[in-house]
């Protein structure tokens, strides 16, 4: 049985109860049953909200082009909510792809494969798997959908490898004047080159087709070394090795280094799970930034001294179970893209800001290559890069920190990852990207009213 009403409860609901009884045939019941409450939402970090007048998620193409046709007023698609900056807020219409996911069609010749836009891309490896393909390459989140992936460039690491956008080979667009389209290089390739990296400006990217190469393994190997010894060998490290990666831990001399090469060696037995999620290793770093903040050279001496208590044991398995990890700690994250030879200049100023200034972080920061691609508003786009990630625990206040970084990725030309946070606009981004003219073109042609353009692309774009 519930609580017992009080005297004072019982009136104040038997108030209430008189006063809707009183009301006109179209009471509030009514009103309240047939006028859909808008739903909050939220990305992954919490940092970006807002409360849409819709939240829809059409179950098919027929009923995506007449929600498109019908909006009243902006209209911006949304996949997992992992990007930080503010590609998805509106007040208008919230559109989800969930009912566009899986394996639509492939060619066993060419390798290539066909997915619904809205497919998440853990669930992309083992359908590609059983028709003998796998991903070229991929990034160590696989929490996005392929749709959101594509349209911000999303990328592994690789000097040989660019990002999920430079192995699509063909797409659908539903425009917003609601016009299917189709495009490949042969088929509308202006809008094609555009629609590869689009920040969801375009339209709604239904279907994408993606070149592929045949199923295989990855052996990865980790080991902790000096910062500044493998910076010292980076081009060898990235010569040979088809991947390779490192995290650089804050506030120490050290980083982990992350090599992954293909391999034909049969997969090595699963890890046993960690009890705590990697939880215990992350709270004890979290508390020396904490604790010993005011003392940089003891935490310092600490965290280089807690390499002895790390090992790791080498993997080998199908590529998408190697490539991709779990993120079980949620952050907000700031990356740009410098010219690869500018890599280790770069990252060496980033470390000496956070020594010198002290400056509270404790996430590591991850450090990247990827090749050279054609397309306009690819971060990549003709320079092969070095994409250096900073990052910060989403409960501790990011603004000033990347504040105090994001200066020194200008001074190197960097390009901002347009689903990380970044302070860029259009005056700004527009002398970083030889092509910026003729994406806004595109991008004017075929939605002239800027329906799909939300507050953060409008200041991207420079439009009133």
């Amino acid at each position: 049985m519930g609580q017992p009403f009080s005297r004072r409860q019982l009136l104040q609901r038997a108030s209430l109860l008189g006063a809707c009884l009183a009301l006109p045939a179209r009471s509030l019941w009514a009103d309240s049953a047939s006028t859909p409450r808008p739903m909050p939402w939220r990305n992954w970090s919490g940092a970006q909200s807002c409360l849409p007048l819709e939240r829809l998620a059409p179950a098919s193409l027929d009923e995506l082009v007449q929600v498109i046709r019908q909006a009243p007023g902006k209209i911006r698609p949304v996949g997992s909510g992992h990007s930080f900056s503010a590609l998805v807020p509106t007040d208008g219409t919230l559109l989800s792809l969930s009912h566009f996911s899986g394996l639509l069609a492939h060619d066993r010749q060419t390798l290539q494969a066909e997915f619904a836009g809205g497919t998440p891309m853990a669930q992309m490896g083992a359908p590609l798997q059983a028709v003998g393909q796998a991903l070229i390459n991929m990034a160590d989140i696989d929490y996005q959908t392929l749709a959101g992936a594509i349209a911000t460039s999303t990328h592994g690491t690789g000097i040989a490898f660019g990002s999920y956008s430079a192995q699509v080979c063909g797409l659908q667009l539903v425009s917003a004047a609601g016009e299917v389209l189709d495009c490949s290089r042969e088929r509308n390739p202006e809008l094609f080159d555009a629609a590869r990296v689009s920040l969801g400006a375009l339209g709604v990217v239904t279907r994408v087709r993606l070149q592929n190469r045949g199923a295989y393994r990855l052996r990865e190997r980790q080991w902790l070394a000096r910062t500044e010894e493998l910076l010292e060998d980076v081009d060898n490290l990235k010569r040979d090795n088809q991947h390779w990666e490192m995290l650089v831990v804050t506030h120490s001399d050290y980083a982990l280094a992350v090599a992954l090469n293909e391999t034909e060696d049969p997969s090595t037995p699963p890890l046993p799970p960690d009890e705590e999620g990697g939880n215990g290793f992350i709270g004890l770093i979290e508390g020396l930034d904490k604790h010993l903040s005011d003392y940089p050279e003891l935490r310092r001496s600490l965290l280089n001294n807690m390499r002895h208590l790390a090992s790791f044991e080498e993997r080998v398995g199908d590529s998408h179970e190697i490539f991709a990890n779990v993120r079980n700690v949620r952050f907000n994250e700031m990356e740009y893209s410098v010219p690869a030879e500018h890599g280790p200049a770069c990252l060496r100023e980033i470390l000496k800001r956070i020594d010198d200034g002290n400056l509270r972080t404790w996430f590591p920061i991850e450090y990247r290559y990827v090749k050279a691609d054609d397309i306009p508003l690819s971060m990549f786009e003709g320079r092969d890069s070095c994409a250096i990630s900073v990052h910060q625990h989403y409960a501790m206040d990011h603004h000033n920190f990347f504040a105090a970084i994001e200066p020194i990725f200008w001074k190197y030309q960097g390009r901002p990852h347009w689903g990380k946070l970044h302070s860029l606009g259009a005056r700004q981004l527009q002398a970083l990207y030889p092509r910026w003219q003729a994406f806004t073109e595109v991008r004017q042609a075929l939605d002239p009213r800027g329906r799909f353009v939300n507050a953060h692309l409008a200041g991207l774009f420079g439009l009133a």
